[in-house]
């Protein structure tokens, strides 16, 4: 499946130097899809080297030309729709529709931000002198690296690429080696729809490797990435030492209140829709739910007589809901969670093992614990998976206090039929960002990122553009 790919470097797929490879797995089944190229130290210079030529040529484009070809990739992404989502449903393990409608958001995502491309606006500002005026303007910041992770590999790589790609910037995008052919298949359209060599390089294969050697360059003057709070840490302090620019985005664990005057069908839906997209491999994921204790039994009830209805499988069967986890790594992390939490003291409610009917597969059974205290790990770790902790409430004050008291701040949820709650609890949330009455949070024309651990800066909207371009002042005197 990735013979025709490689590295992309300077305009052209090509294998390593060395031709060293290695094995992609099918989560659904286990068995392997491939063998994708294993970038070498030398791979990774020349794609510094690409990127560094191609900037020259991407920074004197015009706006309006960037914006045209930009905006064709959007097209040719929705052309190649089920394309892109073969990829993701092979790779990651999410259901086919699911991976469409990440195809969709991506390629609006492009769109997006191929509008912001001529929407670049200086400033001037009055000078205090009557000979001299004062100009501020915006610069490409230079080379980025684009450091993406497994679970939405193409949603983060187009919030990357296509920024990159407005602000006027060359890029190298780094895909996890769980889902190299999902990038793959976008960068490839990138280069099928004009963009100058150099441009947009793609390196794949050992990721710790590829970063280090990627971040110690002085090409590079800008990273993003979205990843662990962990690996971001490691990436911030390798950073420092040439003082990059660095965009993450970072560990979530979303709060999920729902308030007694909730509808709690609505809210059971919501929760349904928002907790189990990607089998719960999201960074958005809510993670903690705090349920009213007038209305707890009312909505437990509701939300697990809706999960046992939903459909376990391979992600390309049309009838399925959720998917295998996408790794064997993360399948033994969730079941050590799971028992922890039940040592801990926890009810099963529902699920808590695998599911009888898989002989290949890292499938898990959505599982739903009660009786969970603010103490457990399960309250602490990020799940990553398709657990549910319920807890009970009883005031506004306790449970936003409860619901922030943690170190990672990038999404919360709220459930309330009352404008004063929606108002001041989606204020006092300390989140990045915050959803109320709804499950979606991420969409194009809207900032996304985090607050506390869980990272800085902002992808999508209006600000993202700004963290890819330097600001200059010139005060122009008009006499020679």
């Amino acid at each position: 499946m990735y013979s025709k790919f490689g590295q992309f470097i300077d305009g052209k797929w090509q294998q390593s130097k060395n031709k060293e490879t290695y094995e992609v797995i099918n989560p659904a089944t286990e068995e392997i899809l491939g063998n994708a190229s294993k970038a070498s130290r030398e791979d990774v210079d020349n794609a510094l080297k690409s990127a560094e030529k191609g900037l020259e040529i991407w920074k004197n484009t015009s706006p309006w030309e960037r914006s045209s070809i930009i905006r064709k990739i959007a097209d040719k992404m929705r052309e190649k729709r089920d394309t892109l989502a073969k990829w993701m449903t092979l790779e990651v393990g999410k259901p086919f529709k699911e991976a469409q409608g990440e195809v969709n958001g991506s390629a609006d995502i492009f769109e997006w931000n191929a509008e912001e491309t001529k929407r670049i606006f200086g400033q001037t500002v009055e000078s205090r002198f009557a000979d001299t005026r004062v100009h501020v303007y915006y610069q490409p910041v230079g080379v980025v690296a684009a450091l993406t992770p497994w679970n939405f590999p193409l949603v983060l790589s187009s919030r990357k690429i296509s920024t990159a790609l407005a602000a006027g910037c060359s890029v190298i995008v780094k895909p996890d080696v769980i889902t190299p052919g999902t990038v793959m298949e976008l960068v490839d359209i990138c280069k099928e729809c004009g963009v100058p060599p150099g441009v947009v390089n793609l390196l794949s294969g050992d990721p710790p490797s590829i970063a280090q050697q990627l971040i110690s360059s002085d090409i590079i003057k800008k990273i993003s990435i979205t990843g662990s709070t962990r690996v971001g840490k490691l990436i911030l302090k390798q950073a420092a030492d040439k003082v990059q620019r660095v965009t993450m985005e970072l560990s979530g664990h979303s709060p999920f209140i729902v308030f007694e005057d909730a509808d709690i069908k609505k809210a059971a839906d919501m929760a349904i829709s928002a907790k189990f997209r990607n089998n719960g491999q999201v960074c958005i994921s809510p993670n903690r739910f705090y349920i009213h204790e007038k209305k707890k039994k009312e909505f437990v009830n509701l939300f697990v007589e809706k999960t046992k209805k939903l459909k376990i499988g391979n992600g390309m069967d049309p009838d399925v809901q959720l998917g295998p986890l996408t790794t064997k790594k993360r399948l033994n992390e969730l079941e050590d969670l799971v028992e922890t939490t039940k040592k801990e003291g926890a009810k099963v409610l529902l699920g808590g093992k695998r599911p009888s009917d898989f002989n290949k597969g890292f499938y898990y059974e959505p599982t739903i614990f009660d009786d969970v205290k603010d103490d457990f790990t399960i309250m602490r770790v990020e799940p990553f998976g398709p657990l549910v902790p319920m807890l009970s409430f009883n005031s506004f004050d306790e449970v936003v206090k409860r619901a922030n008291n943690n170190d990672l701040g990038l999404c919360s949820y709220i459930c309330t039929n009352s404008m004063e709650k929606a108002h001041k609890a989606s204020e006092m949330m300390e989140t990045g960002t915050v959803a109320v009455n709804t499950p979606v949070v991420a969409i194009a024309e809207a900032p996304f990122g985090g607050i506390k651990q869980t990272g800085y800066g902002r992808e999508g909207g209006s600000m993202a553009i700004k963290d890819y371009l330097n600001v200059k002042y010139t005060h122009l005197g008009l006499k020679g």
